[in-house]
């Protein structure tokens, strides 16, 4: 059956590529003079620093097309709760890794257990790791076997063109497991042939105790990019190693990134990307402390797309995509004695997508299909498989002015459960020039992992009798966008029903997922980002970039009895941050010194609040550039994870240089 699938899908994108070689061509349009960036579908004569590299406080984020399956909205028209994370940010804040720089983003908890991007757990808006859909160029990457693996991603953090935070039930736009969200990572388009490299190393100063040494590592990443007339390429290589920065924390990470893009005559593009990461870690305390003190894992992943964007004519738009995910999780209880708890899991994932967008008279209209099959094969899980197929249906309503009205379904079937439909639909009006108001609704839907279903350990049991999660969320706000500033304001309010929660009964019995619970989550959410440049060439060169985000999240439980129990420990129900407040503010003078100060308050229902404090300096000289970082300045001990402490006082030391052709 599986090879079957996939020589289909595979057919069908294939087939896709011949319907388009019989369309005529489309006359250039040479409306745009000497455009030197192309990105997210919008083209900027802004001009490059001394580098090579763009200059991008100058472009503000409202014309950004937020990067979905069908439907192309600007981020300045969403009707959604939607963060952009674009280079003008990245390029500033201390971070070396994508779990990192999410921390910066309030209503995102990033749990995570080590530095550098070792792994996290990440959550949206009170929900699980398992809620939430992690995307690379629209393509999904979750992983069947457990949203643990979900950030094990092959992309270096140079890799980043802008990550999209799309907050609120996702699966009218990307399917199953966007109950609470989704997160888009888009990776550079180059427009440029040239080279980078960026070396850095760091340690908090503190030593083993068991061999005196001092904690501390490197990172290496080299990109390249190959830009012609009608082909683009761009590579990245990464490599991570340290020490850790408690006992048995030690890791060393390597990562392989592709993309590529494919001119096919004047009305249609192939794209092409593939990557893969190894990630090998000591995982003290990580899953079951105390008691895995000795612990290892090992993740390896790789992905691979192709895709084509085919103009069949000037009203209809076809994208069929092929997609393969492959993941290894190999962990060890004890690491000198293997032979007393070890499991291997691997899951293999393809996925074909067919998206058609259409323009007409009444609006716009997006279709499409998905199929998708998972397989796992595990020393501890078993050896599975289950399908799914969905088709998606959006209607876009402009005609009315000042008005935006999206409404669409995904009706999913699943083979072990069925069919189910998802529908969702939001709104906007321009109340005056930059402010509008908006509301949405919408469906989501979470199927159990195979760890879930399956898995069987001292300390945790599956259960195969678990049924998928569900959620209805409603949303309201106003938002304003201009030049400088983009605001919003919003409260939300989500019931999940059956949610899967891992229980017992007492203190000494093993964790096991039930449905149980109905958990009601109501949030408050603000965020402002300002940014100024002077644009007077007799004065000084100065450009300011400011950002503040907070939320407020309460849960409750409902029918806490529904399946039977009586007074249960909870792991996951009641675990959600109550405040978070994240804010930055970056100076640039004279393209030359730039200086950041960013900050994070957290306080979690069950756990005592902290307050983080981050620092980057850095100074560029033409084709180079070097920066020094000290994260968490005050040296706070905190816990994000489980019970694993993160880690203290930080210092990094690191060095850019890049090469560009003109």
């Amino acid at each position: 059956m599986s090879s079957k699938f996939y020589t289909m899908a595979l057919l069908a994108l294939l087939s896709c590529q011949c319907l388009h070689a019989q369309e005529p061509e489309k006359e250039e349009d040479d409306s745009i003079d000497n455009p030197v960036m192309e990105a997210d579908g919008v083209l900027s004569t802004a001009p490059t620093d001394t580098t090579g590299d763009k200059v991008y406080y100058l472009r503000p984020i409202n014309d950004i097309v937020i990067q979905e399956n069908r439907l192309q909205i600007p981020f300045a028209e969403q009707n959604r709760n939607i963060r952009i994370i674009d280079q003008n940010l990245i390029r500033t804040l201390p971070v070396k890794s994508v779990n990192e720089l999410l921390t910066y983003v309030s209503g995102i908890d990033v749990r995570q257990r080590g530095p550098w991007g070792t792994q996290a757990d990440i959550g949206i808006d009170g929900g699980t790791f398992d809620q939430s859909l992690v995307l690379i160029n629209g393509i999904k990457i979750s992983d069947p076997q457990t949203g643990h693996n979900m950030m094990n991603l092959p992309i270096p953090l140079d890799a980043i063109e802008r990550i999209e935070v799309l907050r609120g039930p996702a699966a009218r736009l990307y399917g199953v497991n966007a109950l609470t969200g989704a997160i888009n990572i888009i990776t550079k388009k180059p427009t440029n042939t040239g080279i980078t490299a960026h070396v850095y190393a760091g340690s908090s100063f503190n030593r083993d105790t068991s061999n005196n040494k001092l904690y501390g590592g490197y990172g290496v990443q080299v990109s390249g990019s190959l830009a012609g007339d009608n082909a683009q390429h761009y590579f990245s290589l990464g490599r991570e190693q340290a020490s850790g920065y408690r006992y048995n924390t030690a890791f060393n990470n390597n990562k392989a990134f592709y993309q590529g893009n494919l001119d096919l005559g004047k009305a249609s593009s192939l794209q092409l990307m593939g990557g893969f990461i190894y990630n090998d870690f000591g995982a003290n305390g990580f899953y079951s402390a105390p008691a895995d003190k000795e612990s290892n894992e090992t993740v390896q992943t790789g992905l691979a797309g192709v895709g084509a964007t085919i103009a069949v004519n000037p009203y209809w738009t076809m994208k069929p995509r092929l997609s393969y995910r492959y993941n290894h999780d190999d962990y060890i209880f004890i690491r000198q004695k293997p032979e007393v708890y070890h499991n291997r899991h691997e899951t293999h994932v393809i996925d074909f997508e067919f998206n058609n967008t259409f323009d007409t008279d009444l609006g716009t209209f997006g279709l499409g299909l998905e199929a998708r099959n998972e397989r796992i094969n595990s020393s501890n899980l078993g050896n599975w498989e289950r399908t799914n197929y969905g088709f998606f249906g959006e209607y876009s309503f402009n005609k009315v002015k000042n008005l935006l009205v999206n409404i669409g379904a995904y009706a999913n079937y699943n083979s072990d459960f069925g069919w189910k439909v998802l529908p969702g639909i939001d709104m906007g009006y321009r109340i005056y020039k930059g402010l509008r108001v908006f509301a949405n609704a919408g469906l989501g839907q979470r199927l159990p992992t195979y760890t879930d279903w399956y898995y069987k350990g001292p300390q945790n049991i599956g259960n195969d009798k678990l049924a998928p999660e569900y959620s209805y969320s409603v949303e309201g706000g106003l938002k304003y966008n201009d030049e400088k500033l983009n605001a919003s304001v919003s409260y939300f309010s989500r019931t999940t029903d059956d949610f899967i929660d891992w229980v017992k009964d007492t203190i000494t019995a093993p964790w096991q997922p039930v449905n149980f619970h109905k958990i009601v989550t109501q949030g408050f959410s603000l965020s402002a980002d300002y940014r100024w440049r002077n644009e007077n060439r007799n004065a000084p060169a100065v450009a300011l970039i400011t950002g503040l985000s907070y939320t407020y999240l309460q849960s409750t439980i409902k029918d806490e009895n529904k399946g039977g129990a009586t007074e249960q420990l909870s792991r996951y129900a009641l675990e959600n941050l109550r405040h978070q407040l994240c804010v930055n503010a970056n100076l640039e003078l004279f393209r030359m010194i730039n200086v950041t100060l960013a900050g994070r308050y957290q306080q979690r229902v069950n756990y005592k609040d902290y307050t983080l404090l981050d620092a980057r300096v850095a100074f560029t000289r033409k084709v180079w550039s070097v920066y020094a970082d000290i994260t968490n300045l005050t040296n706070v001990q905190y816990i994000e994870a489980g019970a694993v402490p993160m880690t203290g006082r930080w210092f990094t030391l690191g060095f850019k240089w890049a090469w560009w052709q003109h």
